[in-house]
């Protein structure tokens, strides 16, 4: 595995490595070998504090209050709006909606699209979406009548963008796709695909979900109309997520749900609702979320995308390569844009197999469908384990890895 590398990507794992604390911990009486990025990213220091602070220091419910708690809580949790906004470049911090992950953002545009399509209209998706972005809409199918219209995945893993461009059409009420799949890592074209949709009217929503760790966002020269983004994939808390809208489509998109905080007036004859994004934050928000999200946005800004973004791909690579090497070992997905995100599968060894002999040796992968059923089956196979890599993994990391699939190899020889 030695390689010429440059002294800068050597030594990024070795200088964040010690600001995640679960990192240096044995699994099975071996070093955790954490490669299971993807489902979630680990925690930094900073991260944990900032929640530990807010709960310990100034625990209050946001927005309205006049006492002392109230109002730094309040403060804390609208400077973390700012820190998004600046994170993925939005325009205006009005455009961030705080919901619970993408899975949630999703629902959001499916509820307020669900009360504009009519029967006959069509949504576009694609063959390499995550469950969150195909169920949603499903669900319209089955009360409106609308259309899904599926992208299909080339053999390589890539969009078939010729098959996208002819699916495009006058009754298409909205693009939804993912920027990077969780399931085989590719990359795809969606400054591209966002701009093919624009040339006929069709606004585009993005699952972000993926892409946010490994890439700088910038929602302006995408010319997104929607973008999301969950902060357990960032090195953020679980249950909280960002939903960007353009101002005006969130103007113009039904209240998704209803209740405190999102209120203008309330009547017994009548209700009206605040502005974006607080009509669409209905109930007490996940303020310690919120805080947490914010400290790993700074924290991820702090190390840079440059490094990061180097760093992984120096992973990829090397990855790649080992594994390739391994006897009976098949990667599935091979698009020339990847995250650092492999999926493969070995021999006749089912991958649930594969992940539970690895975690006997302190390799924590993935093991299943992804949450992607559809792009695992286009593949056919039953299921592939996913190695998946962040900023905090290193070449040694990889060396473990291919050592206990050699393991796997030779127990099922």
């Amino acid at each position: 595995m030695a390689t010429v590398i440059d002294e800068k990507i050597i030594s990024l794992d070795e200088v964040v490595r010690n600001d995640f604390p679960i990192l240096h911990q044995q699994v099975n009486a071996h070093p955790l070998v954490y490669l299971d990025n993807a489902a979630t990213t680990q925690k930094p220091q900073c991260v944990i504090d900032a929640i530990s602070q807010y709960y310990s220091q100034y625990n209050a419910n946001v927005h309205r209050g006049v006492h002392a708690l109230s109002e730094k809580a309040t403060t804390a949790y609208e400077q973390s709006r700012e820190t998004v906004r600046q994170f993925i470049n939005a325009e205006k911090r009005e455009e961030i909606v705080f919901v619970r992950g993408v899975t949630e953002a999703i629902n959001l545009i499916a509820s307020g699209y669900g009360q504009l399509c009519e029967p006959g209209d069509e949504i576009i998706i694609t063959g390499m979406e995550h469950h969150a972005n195909i169920v949603p809409w499903q669900i319209l199918l089955s009360r409106l009548g609308i259309n899904i219209r599926v992208v299909p995945v080339l053999d390589n893993g890539e969009l078939d963008l010729v098959t996208y461009a002819e699916t495009l059409n006058e009754n298409t009420r909205l693009v939804a796709v993912v920027h990077v799949s969780n399931a085989i890592g590719t990359i795809n074209p969606v400054k591209k695909m966002i701009q093919m949709a624009h040339q006929q009217g069709i606004p585009v929503l993005v699952d972000g979900a993926q892409a946010a760790p490994h890439m700088p966002i910038d929602v302006q020269d995408l010319d997104c109309d929607y973008y999301t983004f969950s902060g357990h994939k960032v090195y953020g808390p679980t249950g909280i997520g960002v939903l960007y809208g353009k101002y005006d489509r969130l103007e113009n998109l039904p209240v998704y749900q209803s209740g405190g905080e999102m209120i203008a007036e309330v009547t017994f004859e009548k209700t009206t609702f605040l502005a974006p994004p607080y009509r669409f934050e209905a109930g007490t928000p996940n303020i310690a979320g919120v805080i947490g999200l914010s400290a790993a946005l700074n924290y991820i800004q702090n190390v840079g995308f440059d490094r990061i973004q180097q760093h992984e791909q120096l992973l990829l690579t090397e990855a790649t390569q080992a594994l390739s090497k391994v006897p009976g070992l098949r990667i599935i997905g091979t698009a020339h844009e990847k995250a650092a995100v492999i999926s493969f599968v070995l021999d006749d060894v089912h991958a649930h197999d594969i992940g539970t002999i690895l975690d006997q040796h302190g390799v924590a992968v993935r093991a299943g469908h992804h949450c992607a059923m559809p792009l695992i089956n286009r593949f056919n196979v039953p299921a592939t384990a996913r190695a998946s890599f962040a900023m905090y993994n290193s070449l040694t990391d990889i060396e473990r890895l291919v050592e206990a699939l050699l393991e796997v190899r030779r127990i099922f020889a």
